[in-house]
């Protein structure tokens, strides 16, 4: 199976070209199909760098939204290279709980992988992500900060899909004398991944070290923008919160109704285990569904959300077209 939809979800081009066909359904990432609407419409000075001030209300914003104190706040241009700039920074030696995102093994060289269970026996820095992903699987808050204590390293969560569900969230444990290091994206609750928004959420010292790394306008003018609109927008949220639950409730319906049993508890995907991943995989994309196979699960199929009711009866009718 191609590196190009086991790497990583969003290769729609990839898989338009090797199975033609159009009008497709991209299943394949763990975005909100439902963007937050306002930020078509509003206007962006490309003529001018970012200015300073407008960065801090984005971190002052987002540190509202998160629960926790503005200084332990600095804004990335992506999660994914804030995890990696904040690897570098602290270094090894790591484990990564696995099966995890990708990013996790290579954010410190010489990584290891540590199963779920011996996590509360691992040493050095741990990084972890909750929810997980692929699995969707999810930790309690307190059960997570219980792998902080006594441990001779730093804890890296990664809650990249924590927004559709912020009461398992350790962002607010952060703290000056903390070891505890919380990552956050923008892209993926508000469906804007394009506009390339996360968060590192740590002790000040560490935050000063991430910003030398950055250098000056880490960020473009409308992440900026438009984080800070989105971030106050608490009626969308609330909204958005009980959709997708609702709407994740409908993909689980439709996939038992197919034989096949739902994992995980994050609402913007559901994996499914099956005997011919590739086989399953292949199906849908030949009728224009693009899903997300891996190749260190070869059993694995990742279901994203579909963005509406057409798009979930074009997926019903093809799982029940073998």
């Amino acid at each position: 199976m191609s590196d190009a939809w086991t790497w990583h979800g969003g290769a729609l081009a990839a898989a338009q070209r090797y199975f033609g066909g159009t009008d497709w359904i991209d299943l394949s990432t763990g975005i909100n199909p439902h963007p937050w609407p306002s930020a078509a419409d509003m206007v962006f000075d490309w003529q001018r760098l970012p200015d300073p001030a407008a960065l801090a209300a984005l971190e002052a914003a987002a540190a509202s939204y998160f629960g926790v104190d503005p200084r332990h706040v600095c804004a990335v241009p992506g999660s994914e290279i804030g995890l990696r700039l904040v690897g570098a920074l602290v270094g090894g030696p790591a484990q990564h709980m696995a099966p995890g995102y990708r990013t996790h093994g290579a954010m410190i060289a010489g990584g290891t992988a540590v199963d779920p269970e011996a996590t509360r026996e691992s040493r050095g820095t741990l990084i972890l992500a909750n929810p997980n992903n692929p699995d969707g699987r999810v930790i309690d808050g307190a059960a997570v900060l219980e792998l902080l204590a006594d441990r001779d390293g730093w804890l890296l969560v990664d809650e990249a899909f924590a927004d559709t569900d912020p009461a398992h969230s350790v962002a607010a444990a952060v703290g000056d004398d903390q070891r505890l290091v919380v990552f956050r994206s923008f892209g993926k609750f508000f469906g804007l991944a394009g506009a390339r928004l996360g968060f590192v959420i740590a002790a000040p010292a560490l935050l000063a070290a991430l910003r030398d790394r950055l250098g000056a306008w880490p960020l473009a003018a409308a992440a900026i923008a438009i984080g800070t609109v989105a971030y106050a927008d608490q009626g969308w949220i609330a909204a958005t919160r009980a959709r997708l639950l609702r709407e994740a409730s409908a993909l689980d319906a439709v996939l038992g109704r197919h034989g096949h049993q739902p994992i995980g508890a994050c609402p913007l995907f559901r994996l499914i285990a099956v005997d011919d991943t590739r086989a399953l995989f292949e199906r849908l994309a030949r009728r224009a569904i693009l899903t997300r196979p891996f190749d260190d699960q070869p059993r694995w199929l990742r279901i994203g959300l579909p963005a509406d009711g057409d798009a979930l009866a074009r997926l019903d009718a093809a799982l029940a077209d073998g």
